[in-house]
């Protein structure tokens, strides 16, 4: 957990420094309303909920801002709502009507395999607008690539950026449109070039520690760009390896034929093939990447299980 002036950040704000299956949260405690910057995955709900109650004390929690809607970001929504029944919801504009007839396949939760319980939303967040956290005015900014409907917020006075999946420290998330055939690298590119002209002094990210060194993360983040833009499928491959480790992290333990299931359920998962290694049956490309993953220590198997390591 990151405290707003050990870090450097405003002072009403504290970072909850999570995993990769669930998004860092970002807590605002302001005079007048209290707000939580993304909420996590499901499997982490009652974490969120402990750590949110522990920082609030006696204050409800008035707010959540979601940056967009991937199911580590917003799984924790349910949860929060059930517990706080007056609690506003604000979600990028892009795919409101997709949550108000809860649209599981668009919303992409079925598609990759995961979940996230269904939640209502009261408020949209303008790209060009302000949203006042902390009882500062934080810039609303369009941010796709990693998801087209993303948004990052900024604000001037300290010059704080929470970036959501669009900049970390060394890269950037999954470009999900590209693997699906809409091109986005391009607004990655554009995106990186947006965060730069913003200049911030740190960067709040989607998944890691806050950080300083902007350029560096740039940098970092252009040169991955451009090796993925030469090699489409180098970032499929890894698209499928990181939703396998998902999933692993999620149950920890899983059966071989629990496995199976999983595989033909998460539709993604055959468009990607499809698309970047149609010359390869689908079971024989998800038992390569697997075979990576337990190469490189990230999970073992046995004749009965996969287990996450």
């Amino acid at each position: 957990m990151s405290g707003g002036a050990a870090a450097g950040l405003p002072a009403n704000l504290v970072v909850f420094e999570r995993g990769w299956l669930s998004s860092n949260n970002i807590l605002f405690v302001g005079a007048d309303e209290t707000a939580l910057v993304d909420t996590g995955y499901v499997t982490h709900a009652d974490q969120t909920l402990a750590l949110a109650e522990s920082a609030l004390g006696t204050r409800p929690l008035d707010r959540i801002v979601n940056t967009h809607l991937h199911s580590d970001h917003c799984g924790g929504n349910a949860a929060l709502q059930r517990r706080y029944p007056a609690l506003q919801t604000d979600i990028p504009p892009g795919e409101a009507a997709l949550v108000a007839r809860w649209d599981e396949q668009a919303l992409s939760f079925l598609a990759t395999g995961q979940a996230c319980p269904r939640f209502r939303f009261t408020g949209l967040l303008h790209p060009g607008t302000e949203c006042v956290l902390g009882d500062r005015p934080w810039q609303v900014h369009s941010a796709p690539g990693h998801d087209p409907h993303s948004i990052i917020l900024f604000e001037p006075i300290s010059r704080t950026l929470i970036s959501a999946d669009a900049l970390w420290e060394n890269g950037f998330g999954i470009a999900f449109p590209e693997l699906a055939g809409e091109p986005s690298f391009g607004d990655v590119a554009a995106t990186l070039d947006q965060i730069e002209s913003l200049a911030p002094r740190q960067v709040i990210p989607g998944h890691g520690r806050v950080f300083d060194e902007i350029d560096k993360a740039l940098a970092t983040a252009r040169r991955r760009l451009e090796g993925l833009q030469r090699d489409p499928r180098k970032h499929a491959r890894h698209a499928i390896k990181a939703l396998m480790k998902f999933k692993l992290l999620e149950v920890q333990s899983i059966s071989l034929d629990q496995w199976q299931t999983w595989l033909q359920s998460a539709s993604y998962l055959g468009v990607i093939r499809s698309r970047f290694f149609a010359e390869m049956d689908s079971s024989q490309l998800a038992d390569d990447i697997l075979a990576e993953l337990i190469s490189a220590g990230a999970a073992e198997k046995d004749s009965s299980f996969i287990r996450n390591i």
